[in-house]
């Protein structure tokens, strides 16, 4: 599945058309959320992931998209079931990652 790039126009609709959704958060000045781009890619194409929406959001150009997870750091993940935040992180590692995706009971 495509990652999808969502913005503060468009982020509650994201959140409330798919039941489970991974939020990656950025900045185009940020090294290491550009060297996370192709492994975040690369789990949205697992089809194990196959029911999670995967999402991009410029952290600086969605302000509000961004206080709903309460984003500390970059790159910076976090995970909504149901519209709801579940849980977040602030990392660089897949695991990290992996380990904030398997909180949505995949």
């Amino acid at each position: 599945m495509a990652v999808i790039k969502a913005t503060d126009s468009d982020f509650n609709e994201v959140l409330n058309s798919n039941q489970k959704v991974v939020v990656k958060y950025y900045a185009d000045w940020c090294g290491s959320c550009r060297l996370f781009a192709p492994k975040f890619k690369r789990m949205s194409d697992d089809e194990s992931f196959a029911n999670i929406a995967f999402v991009d959001v410029n952290a600086e150009t969605s302000p509000e998209a961004r206080k709903l997870a309460e984003v500390t750091n970059l790159p910076f993940f976090a995970v909504f079931k149901d519209g709801k935040l579940v849980d977040s992180v602030a990392a660089s590692k897949e695991e990290a990652v992996l380990s904030l995706i398997h909180k949505l009971d995949v």
